[in-house]
């Protein structure tokens, strides 16, 4: 593979990335692409060739599936065929909160590959927000399947600077356009109806669009994966979104025993001189979520920056602090401990 090339899709050159990326994307090649969530490795999703190679680029087992993205709220049906008992809350959500972070899982329409839903019969959908992904997603008028383009597992990259660390070398082009607006990956939920009742969402990963916006069409209740069960949506393995240093997520400070001549870092919320996590110990390096403030949206958008600030300041672990989980705080501990899972 040839060096990774890099393309800005600011106001003057965004024509030129949108040609550039579907021009590789119709030849079955993968593209880096900016969402509104984190970048996304893009492939045309109906070509199970291209879609090989973003499983071989992230080194991601085929058992794990992948989003699909359309362009628009009726190129829905070009994925997924949508159950007659389900149609008025699908329309419903995707009228609320397409374009957006929230994927549906809906039966797949037989013309996505099997390749794509790692063989499940059910696909999970969104429509980006993101001007740039919705325009080179309308101009090349097909679906595109795009996970997280960093190496299977590891830290999801927010910026382009973040995927040439992870991918550079191993695709052609990623299109830049600066760092991402939310920060984590998107909301998954399924669908249950209950005729007479609001149906029920199983929360199978928790994102931007959180539990109580959701509560307003339905009853959310939590995904739970049974022990040995192959993932029935993406970003579902206990370990995910790590880091190469350990990280340990703290939920007591009273726990932390460190080991002498070790170093440490935090990963801390606010990262205030008199918290009890900044006290807690002489840390080579405190990075924040949300200097000073406590703000969980900011804490959102900086997480994986932050994560990847400290996997590269040669730390022996990263102490991570707990957020309360309430609205996007519930994602970001979702991924912390994930993350911590991994160690």
């Amino acid at each position: 593979m040839p060096e990774t090339r890099i393309i800005h899709a600011d106001d003057e050159e965004m024509k030129d990335a949108v040609r550039e990326a579907c021009a590789l994307l119709r030849a079955g090649e993968i593209v880096a692409l900016p969402t509104e969530t984190v970048y996304g490795l893009a492939a045309d999703a109906l070509n199970p060739d291209a879609v090989a190679k973003v499983f071989a680029a992230k080194e991601r087992p085929s058992f794990d599936p992948l989003i699909v993205h359309i362009a628009s709220r009726g190129d829905l049906k070009t994925v997924a065929i949508v159950p007659e008992e389900i149609a008025e809350i699908v329309g419903k959500l995707t009228a609320a909160f397409w374009p957006g972070p929230l994927t549906l899982i809906l039966p797949k329409h037989p013309d996505v590959p099997d390749l794509v839903t790692s063989g499940l019969p059910t696909v999970a959908v969104r429509q980006s927000a993101h001007p740039v992904f919705r325009a080179i997603n309308k101009e090349l008028g097909r679906p595109i399947a795009a996970p997280s383009a960093n190496r299977f597992g590891r830290i999801s990259p927010t910026s382009a600077s973040a995927v040439v660390k992870e991918l550079g070398g191993r695709i052609p082009l990623i299109v830049d356009a600066g760092a991402c607006a939310e920060g984590v990956e998107s909301t998954i939920i399924s669908i249950e109806p209950r005729p007479g009742k609001k149906p029920i969402f199983h929360l199978h990963r928790a994102g931007p669009i959180t539990k109580e916006q959701l509560q307003e069409y339905g009853k959310v209740e939590k995904f739970r994966e049974k022990a040995g069960d192959l993932p029935h949506a993406p970003g579902q393995l206990p370990s995910h979104y790590a880091p190469l240093t350990p990280l340990i997520l703290l939920e007591n400070p009273a726990d932390f025993k460190p080991e002498p001549g070790k170093k440490y870092g935090l990963l801390s919320y606010r990262g205030e001189d008199d918290s009890p996590y900044v006290t807690l110990h002489d840390w080579e390096i405190v990075e924040a979520l949300s200097p000073g403030s406590g703000k969980l949206a900011e804490g959102a958008i900086r997480l994986f920056f932050v994560m990847r600030l400290l996997d590269e300041a040669g730390l022996d672990a990263i102490i991570a602090e707990p957020v309360s989980e309430t609205g996007l705080g519930v994602a970001i501990m979702d991924r912390l401990r994930r993350a911590s899972a991994s160690r």
